[in-house]
């Protein structure tokens, strides 16, 4: 095997595309701050007891395992930020106010999340604690549609689920809640021939609520449709409500709802969402509310937030323009230096020519160069 070659995967990111990905994570960092969010940077090894706090088997079968040779204890390499972001506000800040943190990072998944996903995504997200009414999950959902504009992208689904509708059905079915695994993947399939056959032996009631999830996808008329077909119990009554005023209070034009993708179904509270853009089959964003998490670190508080794959987002948009550069002669003239030192400072690229080279550039646009003139350094435009 040449030593060159990578795992299956995994990639090395190219100027041209790093260029596009660094630029577009340092606006939406900006962008999170202008809405008053903190940048934090969680460890990229933790303790696995730490690092799976919450997450369900899902995350467990996704993070790569080590052994510290300093005390002997297993560690994980994250698979996810949120939860190290979790224990950060619960363990670490403790502020009994609403506290508004993000992040932007690289993790490490131990399969590809679809056929052409890379194992080393670049999470960004934002995380919102200390807030537990739906004004929260606004705050995220408008968020996530501000970064995706800041990146030039308009064209946004925002697709939204409660985690509540199929917890209730379980909850008052003793023979349904011992098959929750497999109802969950069967449901995020929509695969209603397995569905059938697995619930055989669960209540009517839960059965046909069941074969009914699947089916209700849609514009948000769904929520009125799903009224009339799911049980009329109160936690699915209470969901269904909470949709409803979430919609209100987010306003935005293109929002459906599918309460079957239930992604996230073992580490979400509350509402989901995921958002979808065109050219891209997987969602671009997911999020949601996940208000148990942080009781493994002492302190459970309410909590909301999103995360995105900064490398998925880049690749949906044009390739950036090359940045306007000037070239310079390599050479010790003490003058020369103070030019080129000026023209840095005042913002401007120069690349200096080193001896014996040719001056092209892949990734600049030199359309003006130092040159020497009546024994002056000059800026002289090209061609």
């Amino acid at each position: 095997m040449p030593n060159w070659l990578l795992p299956e995967h995994i990639a090395d990111v190219l100027p041209s595309e790093a260029r596009k990905i660094e630029e577009l994570r340092r606006s939406l960092l900006d962008n999170f701050r202008l809405y008053g969010y903190e940048l934090v940077m969680p460890p990229l090894l933790e303790y696995i007891e730490s690092l799976l706090s919450g997450t369900g088997q899902a995350m467990n079968l996704r993070t790569f395992k080590l052994v510290d040779q300093l005390s002997g204890r297993t560690m994980g390499v994250r698979a996810d930020i949120t939860t190290q972001v979790a224990r950060i506000d619960a363990h670490l800040l403790n502020r009994a106010s609403v506290t508004r943190l993000c992040y932007a990072g690289s993790v490490l998944h131990t399969r590809p999340s679809g056929l052409h996903a890379t194992r080393e995504p670049l999470q960004i997200g934002a995380e919102l604690f200390g807030h537990a009414g739906l004004e929260a999950d606004a705050e995220i959902q408008k968020l996530v549609l501000a970064s995706l504009e800041l990146a030039g992208i308009t064209q946004v689904r925002l697709d939204l689920c409660h985690v509540d509708v199929l917890r209730a059905l379980l909850k008052n079915d003793e023979r349904a809640i011992q098959h929750e695994a497999e109802l969950f993947a069967l449901l995020a399939a929509k695969d209603i021939p397995g569905l059938m056959s697995i619930s055989t032996e669960f209540s009517v009631v839960t059965r046909n609520a069941l074969l009914a999830l699947p089916t209700l996808y849609g514009d948000i008329s769904v929520i009125d449709r799903a009224r009339g077909v799911l049980p009329c119990l109160p936690n699915i009554s209470q969901a269904l409500d909470e949709l409803d005023s979430l919609i209100a209070l987010v306003g935005a034009d293109n929002i459906t709802i599918d309460l079957a993708d239930l992604r996230g179904y073992h580490y979400h509270s509350g509402i989901m969402f995921a958002a979808y853009v065109p050219g891209l089959p997987n969602a671009v964003a997911r999020g949601g509310r996940y208000d148990h998490v942080g009781e493994a670190f002492g302190r459970a508080r309410p909590a909301t937030g999103f995360s995105m794959d900064l490398r998925e987002l880049a690749r949906l948009l044009p390739m950036a323009k090359r940045k306007q550069a000037i070239f310079a002669p390599w050479s010790g003239d003490y003058f020369l230096k103070v030019k080129i030192d000026e023209l840095r400072k005042a913002g401007e690229i120069v690349i200096q020519v080193l001896p014996g080279h040719e001056s092209d550039q892949d990734e600049f646009d030199c359309d003006r160069a130092v040159v020497l003139e009546n024994g002056n350094w000059i800026l002289k435009k090209l061609g």
